[in-house]
């Protein structure tokens, strides 16, 4: 006998348009439809969510930690595991876990565990984000330069063969770093090749693109920005329309001035798309952590080595959702598609991710008015609710 319900009582956003008067019907996991409430089967199992709004589960493809846990420190299943748990309550329900620049050691931990978590259909999880070790030393963030260098043919082996056990691996190059003959190679074999951490100028970044770099890393963050005579990786990003690019929408790392100027500039098809970079802090109290060693603290919203160093972001995916929509000004629905649609789309998954329609996932998160999380479902099993009844 088949799973099937539907959920009824809020507004729902398909990816697309609103639909008020319907409800949400749900199968094996899959949706099914949306339809009139007053056209579901009489015996239909239903689940009134109490007004609000219904939306696509947010995608998160730059996700450091979560839950007390830095993919850095454990590379293995558990943490992946307690990563993609730390984030559901706040409306993710597809992420890519995302190791910072370490050892070769380290890296290939990171790829077996996303290895076995993707065989293990861990809840949540989408793949991996290798963000370096192929950066410029020049343009580090938090990064440790002692463990920066340049991609052989080594690593460039190892990430195509991790491709094909990973649903989606995504890595952050700098071109000081990798040459753009690897980044078509990676490309051809499916990999998302970001550029980021790079003092790389606009001429360099086009050229990438059109090796088949495809995203850039944290906007305005960590590259060479937008000058008058030269326009810079930032630039780049706004300019060319095959370019998606990552944002980090807490009002510390981009001007929320900059921010709306970016959107307004943006070509398409590539869209600028929500990223938390979020660390080990999401979902707990804790006031600092390690990464490489090194402490990074806690306070007024920020992480921050001890020189002042930004590192990672304090951030979960609503309150980015509500940062743009209300500090920026970006429309509720824009704001949602920036959250979901658009990063699926970057990754290559907006077929069944991001959007509302017969055979996508039920990876749905139900908000209420104020755009607080009152529930989340992951693959048609709800995994967080406000409500201390009606699990199912």
């Amino acid at each position: 006998m088949s799973d099937r319900f539907a959920l009824t009582g809020a507004t729902i956003f398909d990816g697309d348009d609103w639909h008020d008067g319907h409800a949400l019907v749900v199968r094996d996991g899959l949706v099914e439809a949306i339809l009139p409430t007053g056209a579901l089967a009489v015996d239909m199992r239903r689940l009134d969510t109490g007004g609000g709004m219904l939306a696509p589960g947010f995608v998160d493809i730059q996700v450091n930690g979560g839950g007390g846990v830095m993919l850095n420190d454990h590379p293995d299943v558990a943490s992946i595991e307690a990563i993609c748990r730390a984030h559901a309550p706040f409306g993710t329900t597809a992420l890519l876990p995302t190791l910072i620049t370490d050892t070769a050691d380290i890296t290939a931990a990171a790829i077996a565990a996303g290895e076995a978590s993707a065989l293990r259909k861990v809840p949540g999880f989408l793949g991996l984000h290798l963000e370096g070790p192929h950066l410029s030393v020049a343009r580090k963030g938090a990064h440790d330069p002692a463990l920066i260098r340049p991609m052989t043919d080594k690593d460039e082996a190892m990430l195509i063969a991790a491709r094909g056990k990973l649903p989606v691996l995504l890595t952050t190059v700098a071109p000081e770093s990798v040459e753009a003959t690897r980044v078509a190679a990676l490309a051809k074999a499916g990999i998302i090749v970001s550029l980021g951490h790079s003092d790389s100028g606009y001429a360099t970044a086009k050229a990438f693109s059109e090796a088949g770099a495809s995203v850039v890393t944290h906007l305005f963050n960590a590259m060479s920005q937008i000058g008058n005579r030269e326009p810079g990786l930032a630039g780049a990003a706004i300019d060319i329309g095959s370019l998606s690019a990552g944002l980090i929408a807490d009002g510390i790392h981009v001007d929320p001035a900059t921010i709306a100027i970016a959107l307004r500039a943006k070509r398409g098809p590539g869209r600028i798309v929500l990223v938390t970079d979020a660390m080990a802090t999401i979902g707990t109290d804790m006031t600092s952590f390690t990464l490489n060693g090194r402490t990074i603290y806690r306070k007024d919203g920020s992480l921050r080595l001890a020189d002042g160093t930004l590192a990672g972001a304090d951030l979960d995916m609503i309150s980015a959702v509500r940062f743009t929509h209300r500090s920026v000004g970006v429309e509720l629905s824009e704001a949602l598609r920036m959250a979901s649609l658009y990063p699926a789309q970057a990754v290559g998954q907006s077929h069944r991710l991001g959007r509302f329609a017969k055979g996508t996932a039920a990876d749905i998160v139900s908000l209420s008015d104020d755009l607080d999380i009152k529930s989340v479902w992951i693959g048609g099993d709800r995994v967080f609710s406000t409500s201390v009844g009606g699990q199912r």
